[in-house]
Formats: structure tokens, sequence, C-alpha cells
């Protein structure tokens, strides 16, 4: 686990594709849980730790998680998110650029729980629920695109289905469109940056997450 930034309030965690923020069916060990026993070996807390989840990831998406480490940062940071007051901004990898340099992307998405997947439309459906967001090329290679996107909603697999439906399907997201999978089973999105005021202390945090270990996303570092 690798900590990008900790303080009494809160904890943010670099996390690695493959990982889950939080338990599910499958039964395998959480994220939280791997904090919460980094937090009890390093401060010798005795007791159940206290950590609350106050947003996720995809378990194929790499990158920042913020955790809350008090009762007073998790009531403030769940409406902080809740009224739109934190700011993250992802980077997507794509196999086709779009043909708009930067651009604003609104559908109407369906969740279909059976199948884990969003359905994006561009008129409103039944159930559905709209989402926005932005995206901006950064960055172009030989065969590949990089975006920088910027959610304006938060819904089940956002970026991911709205990416597709513009015709970007994020390298090796099979779900969407992606023609081959990545070798070791990640999507190429990543959480790049958290920008929000402290609940507490109330100083403007900025935090960038370090690029994935892979050859591709290395090849990117000239638009950093």
């Amino acid at each position: 686990m690798e900590v990008i930034y900790e303080d009494n309030h809160i904890i943010i965690v670099n996390k690695q594709s493959g990982e889950i923020v939080q338990g599910d069916k499958t039964g395998d060990c959480p994220l939280s849980d791997i904090v919460k026993d980094y937090i009890k070996e390093k401060y010798a807390k005795p007791g159940a730790v206290f950590l609350g989840v106050v947003h996720r990831l995809d378990r194929p998406v790499s990158g920042l998680v913020v955790f809350a480490r008090t009762s007073k940062a998790l009531a403030r940071l769940n409406k902080m998110f809740a009224e739109g007051e934190v700011h993250k901004t992802y980077w997507a990898i794509v196999k086709n650029a779009p043909h708009e340099a930067e651009g604003t992307l609104e559908h109407w998405l369906v969740r279909n729980e059976k199948q884990n997947k969003s359905y994006a439309y561009h008129t409103e459906k039944p159930n559905a629920k709209k989402a926005i967001l932005k995206y901006k090329v950064i960055g172009q290679s030989e065969h590949y695109t990089l975006l920088e996107v910027q959610l304006m909603t938060g819904r089940h697999h956002q970026i991911r289905c709205q990416l597709a439906a513009m015709g970007c399907p994020i390298k090796g997201d099979l779900k969407y469109g992606a023609p081959r999978s990545n070798p070791d089973g990640s999507i190429s999105l990543m959480s790049r940056r958290v920008e929000f005021i402290h609940p507490v202390s109330k100083e403007r945090i900025t935090i960038e997450a370090p690029l994935p270990d892979d050859p591709l996303w290395h090849a990117f570092k000239l638009f950093i």
C-alpha cells in the first residue's frame, strides 16, 4: 500500500488496479481493511480503528482514494463529495482519438445490475440518470491518446461508459468495447489528481498520484 497523504483526519492512498476499496461479495480483502491495519500498526492503536469510506474506484482502476480517519472528517467529506466540492481529475488512455480535442459529454445512463454495466443514451429513459463529464486531449502517441477527464456527476462506470459511447473505449476495458484486455487485468484509467479544502484545517489540498508502473503510461510522461 502506498500512502500519498496523511494527517489526523484524512488519509489518501494510491490504489492499485485489482484492489477493491470496500468489501464485496467476492470476499477479497478490501483496501479499507489494509489501511486500517496500517493505522493500527503505525500508531499502536488498541481496539478497532475508525476509517470512513467516502468514495470508491472500480476494481480495475488505479489512483487516489480518500479515506476519513475521524467521524468529523467523514461527515464533512461526505457532504463535500455530495455537493461537488471535491474535484477529481482522471486520466484515460484510449485507442481512438475523439473527433474534437476537448468537449463535454452528456448522456442518460441506465445501470444493469445483473451485468454490472451501464448503458448510455442521448435521450432520457426510464430509471436513467443524467451523466456529464468534460474531457480534453493532453497527449498522443502513434497508437493511443491520453485524455484528461473531469466528472461533473458521479454515476456507475460513468467515464468508461461515456468514453465508449463517444467511440473511444478505454484501453483494456473489454466490458465497454476495448478489443483486448491488458496483461495485468487493469484498464488504462486512473484517478490522477484530487483537490479540495481540508474538512478540518480548511487548507487547500492538491494531491497527484504517480503513474502506474507500465511502459505505455510512462510513454506519456512528456505531457505531464
